[in-house]
């Protein structure tokens, strides 16, 4: 999430709120301003809540960056802590605007650990904040303040398939894939959608959603390597496998060797089309389905070149093997 881009947003529209009808022209003037300055432009509660939200997580994400310096014991406690700070940020956000959605579903990602408990909590955000008779994929993600309630149920769907409630995962996705699949998909619902379709043996459902985009990713091939191993249909199943090693940087490695990837606050970061980033949290967030598929990883480590595309990986970066 922007959290700049977005208060600029939002700051912009309030202001256009306060000043009355105002033409594109001078809305975009407006918008420049903004942009120079966005903090003098804030003047409410809500806005206020925003500021403090992007500075906490800005530090929260600069202070992870020497992790892999740390040992276990040091590394468990700095993320404890920086978590604790991350939850006062939330409760501080809300103090100052209660109906800030955004705060709410920071807060319960980072302190709610259980998938289940996680579902449940972010199921009633979602009827907390049910400001309006519309559902959620009517809202559109060009009015800013549509943007909180999209992102939690992006949350939603993701934490169904933690859950292992893929129909439901599939559902939520595909909802808010209708009101943002014209701006790119920005929240990569699509990611969510294509896992679920794997977990459900529904091919028909996944070539559908593949067609809607002019390239895979490590999701949607990964995805796919999956249900045809679940068909049992495995030469297409190999040819799926090999395309998904070549066309991500690591792949075989990060399936083979899957590395922790921290939750995501509150929505997935953007990452690098092709990239051993984008790999490692397509495989993280498969894990469910690679854990109910227990013969999968054995059967890939049983191809030769694929194991040797993760073992000349992990030498060429220094990774352990």
């Amino acid at each position: 999430m922007n959290f700049r881009e977005e208060l600029i947003l939002r700051c912009a529209s309030r202001r256009r709120q306060k000043l009355g009808q105002m033409s594109d022209a001078a809305y975009q003037e407006l918008l420049l301003a903004v942009k120079q300055d966005p903090e003098a432009y804030v003047d409410d509660p809500a806005e206020k809540a925003y500021v403090i939200l992007g500075k906490t997580l800005r530090k929260f994400n600069e202070s992870a960056r020497d992790d892999d310096l740390l040992d276990d014991d040091q590394y468990m406690a700095a993320r404890a802590k920086r978590f604790e700070v991350l939850a006062k940020a939330c409760d501080a956000a809300i103090e100052l605007d209660a109906g800030c959605l955004d705060a709410h579903l920071l807060r319960a990602l980072a302190t709610i650990e259980r998938p289940d408990k996680l579902l449940d909590a972010l199921l009633d955000l979602e009827e907390k904040f049910k400001d309006d008779d519309r559902p959620v994929d009517q809202l559109e993600w060009g009015d800013v303040w549509s943007r909180p309630r999209l992102r939690l149920r992006a949350a939603v769907a993701r934490t169904c398939g933690d859950a292992a409630c893929w129909k439901m995962a599939r559902d939520a996705a595909e909802s808010v894939l209708r009101a943002t699949e014209k701006d790119g998909d920005p929240l990569g619902a699509r990611n969510t959608a294509a896992l679920a379709y794997a977990r459900l043996e529904d091919e028909e459902g996944l070539n559908a959603l593949e067609a809607r985009w002019s390239q895979g990713n490590a999701w949607s091939n990964l995805a796919r390597c999956l249900l045809l191993y679940k068909l049992g249909r495995m030469h297409a199943a190999r040819r799926a496998l090999r395309g998904y090693g070549q066309l991500t940087k690591g792949a075989a490695y990060a399936l083979l060797k899957p590395m922790y990837v921290e939750v995501f606050l509150p929505d997935r970061p953007e990452l690098a089309p092709g990239s051993f980033d984008e790999a490692l949290a397509a495989v993280h967030e498969a894990e469910v389905i690679i854990a109910d598929t227990p013969d999968f990883i054995a059967w890939c480590q049983t191809l030769d070149w694929f194991e040797a595309d993760a073992r000349a990986y992990a030498e060429k970066h220094d990774l352990d093997w």
